[in-house]
């Protein structure tokens, strides 16, 4: 066994630009191999030869057949941060059934497939964390956030009866909300005149969901929020 493959191994979906590349840095500056999911192969690839011990999985979450693939390739791992995530806007009556299936099958159905292809592994193990990157639309549904706020409430619903049968087995379960507009370049063109502060930057939440993953046994949480120090909430 070489000395990378001694490291523990986090998993992280939705690895794109912004909040799931900055969580594959943070795990991998604490020791990790980190294997990332994502669609874009060309993106995973460029970030493989930055990040030392990094394995890019091109993988579509939603696909369980294409999830298992992946998982079978990488191993059993540590950590999973589940950060893919499928949105859209517009009412009920302006979304399509497809879209919201789609953002279900991303966000809910795809961490029901994560816990069950790694969890078993974890609780053999007598440890393990799954951490859940969610919204404040896992926790009210606006009326233009119809095709999506459904799918992150069931989300977080299903990361708490996670938690509730993992936990007691040594397995950490966590759902972290973003209450935040993250800094990424979309976001920046899209609101021109906002300050710096207003923005909650991915490192920053990478951070977080690094030190969720590594609570002591005795202080553990499940719900955990985050927000810039002047959003209203």
């Amino acid at each position: 066994m070489t000395t990378s493959q001694k490291k523990p191994l986090a998993l992280v979906t939705g690895v794109g630009p912004g909040t799931g590349a900055s969580v594959a840095r943070r795990f991998a500056e604490g020791g990790y191999r980190v294997a990332m999911l994502a669609r874009d192969k060309a993106r995973l690839a460029e970030l493989e030869k930055e990040i030392p011990d990094s394995i890019a999985v091109p993988c579509d979450v939603a696909n369980a057949a294409a999830l298992e693939h992946a998982l079978s390739t990488v191993g059993q791992p540590d950590v999973v941060v589940h950060n893919a995530v499928g949105g859209a806007f517009g009412s009920f009556l302006n979304v399509d059934a497809d879209t919201l299936q789609r953002n279900f099958n991303i966000n809910t159905m795809a961490l029901f497939n994560l816990a069950r292809l790694t969890a078993p592994g974890m609780v053999a193990a007598g440890k393990g964390a799954i951490i859940v990157t969610g919204n404040t639309s896992a926790q009210r549904g606006k009326a233009n956030f119809a095709g999506f706020a459904p799918t992150k409430a069931a989300q977080r619903i299903l990361a708490e009866s996670l938690a509730r049968d993992l936990g007691p087995k040594g397995v950490h379960v966590a759902y972290l909300v973003i209450d935040a507009v993250i800094d990424v370049p979309w976001q920046r063109e899209r609101i021109p005149e906002a300050k710096d502060d207003f923005f909650i930057s991915p490192k920053s939440i990478a951070a977080e969901v690094y030190h969720l993953a590594h609570q002591p046994r005795d202080a553990w949480s499940f719900l955990a929020e985050i927000r810039p120090f002047h959003e209203p909430w």
